[in-house]
């Protein structure tokens, strides 16, 4: 294969989705399906792919599934084009030694969470993301506070976004002037041009994709919205970058939203947010079931109905015709 800038491909804007962790009724890992789940975004022609993600579940590196977890994907992915990004979290030994890990299966950045260093003044963010990057170029990560997060000021984002080992920022806090403060900081870093900016907001993805902030755009997605009907999401990206003005974006806009608020169970609280996904992948026959590390984690009362809601009055926003054509295949 000639030589994959994968930089340059994320500079140009990706559809990223975050992957998750296919298990068995036992709550192991079911390999097979986990496979077919990379063959899936890469058939649908993701660009990227996020492994050790928060849709994939923290938990992982508890039960010891981190690096055969991102060993799968690695694999399915070798001699393709595609951006490989591995979630990196927990405090500094740990972090590197994952970032080490992914180095070691190819991939080529450490999306970066810092929900482990609550306590953590800017100073001691800034080296710990500097340290991260001595071994693996960094994609920085506002993670929504509900689902592990911390709150991190346009201070925090000014500095970090100044850090040469810097290749792109995810923006998910699901809030508005929280997003704002990540574009501030990226704006007055000095290197807006260097950094790749990817919306991780599933509540705002259009809006996100099709507006600008003092001549900064988000170019991509990286989500876990978009671990499910994958070709679509592809197709709708490669639509907003030929014509991100259209009027039909922002109907389209409101549809995906409604859509996420059922899968990510957003009445209670995003409890059911992984398995929301997971549901979807079950009923296009990808996933066997819901099943998530922890057993008290699973579909929210109702959830379920939202979800049937939200597929019969959506349905072109679903790629089922394609997974059912290509399942079987990827199931192998």
């Amino acid at each position: 294969m000639a030589h994959f800038d994968w930089r340059a491909r994320l500079h140009a804007g990706l559809a990223i989705p975050a992957h998750p962790l296919a298990l068995s009724a036992a709550r192991r890992l079911d390999e097979r399906r986990q496979r077919a789940l990379t063959r899936y975004y890469l058939d649908a022609g993701a660009g990227g792919i996020a492994v050790g993600v928060h849709t994939t579940q923290f938990a992982i590196r508890e039960h010891g599934l981190y690096e055969p977890v991102l060993g799968l994907a690695a694999e399915e992915a070798r001699g393709r084009e595609v951006v490989m990004v591995a979630g990196v979290c927990g405090r500094r030994g740990q972090a590197l030694a994952e970032a080490a890990t992914a180095v070691r299966l190819g991939y080529h950045a450490a999306l970066l969470s810092l929900g482990a260093l609550r306590d953590a003044d800017v100073d001691e963010l800034i080296e710990h993301a500097r340290a991260v990057g001595e071994i693996l170029p960094v994609v920085g990560f506002y993670l929504q506070p509900a689902v592990g997060g911390r709150v991190l000021e346009a201070e925090f984002w000014r500095r970090f976004a100044a850090l040469e080992c810097v290749v792109a920022i995810k923006i998910a806090p699901f809030d508005r002037y929280r997003t704002l403060d990540v574009l501030r900081g990226v704006a007055d870093s000095g290197r807006a041009a260097e950094i790749a900016l990817y919306t991780g907001n599933d509540d705002h993805i259009v809006l996100d994709l099709t507006t600008t902030f003092t001549g900064l755009r988000m170019v991509g997605g990286l989500l876990g919205q978009w671990a499910v009907w994958t070709r679509r999401a592809v197709e709708m990206l490669a639509a907003i970058h030929g014509d991100p003005g259209a009027p039909r974006w922002r109907e389209i806009a409101w549809t995906l939203t409604d859509a996420n608020a059922a899968i990510f169970d957003v009445a209670h609280g995003f409890r059911g947010c992984i398995a929301g996904i997971h549901e979807i992948l079950r009923r296009q026959g990808l996933l066997e079931g819901v099943w998530c590390l922890d057993p008290g984690e699973g579909l929210s009362p109702g959830q379920a109905a939202e979800i049937d809601r939200i597929c019969a009055a959506y349905p072109g926003l679903a790629d089922d015709e394609f997974v059912a054509a290509n399942r079987d295949r990827w199931l192998r």
